[in-house]
């Protein structure tokens, strides 16, 4: 018995070593992540785990309205399928990154099984929209002990704020609140456009469309809402103006 407790704990030690322990120091640190930004006057709308063929063109139709631009983080099984939905997202100047093929958490795979995801869902992105993706987040934000070397080429991308949209429960109006709560200089907000995936309740992107609709009447006039790509190329900018 005494043995089976050794191992028992020692594969925990190991587990925590691979999984819990680079999660808090890369994000804290920011270490290979871009998850925090300073830069006046934008912000960075991001949505997971799509495309979903009922609420992303309804998203879609709403950041028209609004001339916001967003990053959408699809995965790659859901970008095969409906690939029209992705060449709209690029075609009205959203930026389109990769969040595996299969909705996976690095915590549970090895690093030639990370490689793997992040190799196949690039190449469904890029053959569908000609354009290879740069950007990446890890499913849940998970990271794991090679994560660093295992997401190249592809810039990590996590978040200054998610806000429970997958939660059904949540409802419009928390979430709302949650979003202006949120909504700062250089934030990276995390929603979600699909609800297909493990933990997430398929009608909550009902709820994100309504909290983001009064949302983006108040503050379209007080923020740029901008892709990924120019929230990071305009923090580097930044950086290299204070150096």
């Amino acid at each position: 018995m005494l043995m089976l407790g050794v191992i028992i704990l020692a594969v925990l030690i190991l587990y925590i070593i691979y999984t819990l322990l680079p999660t808090f120091v890369m994000r804290l640190f920011s270490l290979g992540v871009l998850n925090r930004s300073s830069v006046p006057g934008k912000m960075a709308l991001t949505f997971d785990d799509g495309p979903d063929p009922e609420y992303t063109p309804q998203l879609l139709d709403l950041l028209a309205e609004y001339q916001a631009k967003a990053t959408f983080f699809v995965v790659g099984e859901f970008a095969e399928q409906y690939p029209d939905l992705v060449r709209r997202m690029v075609n009205e100047g959203h930026e389109v990154g990769t969040h595996h093929y299969r909705h996976l958490s690095t915590w549970l795979l090895t690093p030639i099984d990370v490689k793997r995801q992040c190799y196949w869902a690039g190449q469904v992105v890029e053959k569908i929209t000609g354009q290879a993706p740069y950007y990446y987040r890890p499913p849940w934000g998970h990271l794991n002990l090679f994560s660093y070397w295992t997401a190249k080429p592809f810039r990590m991308v996590i978040w200054t704020a998610i806000l429970g949209d997958w939660n059904l429960g949540l409802g419009s109006e928390r979430l709302l609140k949650r979003l202006k709560k949120h909504a700062r200089n250089g934030a990276i907000i995390c929603l979600h456009d699909c609800g297909k995936t493990p933990g997430a309740h398929p009608n909550a992107p009902a709820n994100t469309l309504k909290a983001l609709k009064p949302f983006l009447e108040e503050y379209h006039h007080r923020f740029k809402f901008v892709t990924i790509r120019e929230l990071d190329e305009a923090g580097r900018h930044e950086a290299r103006a204070k150096a």
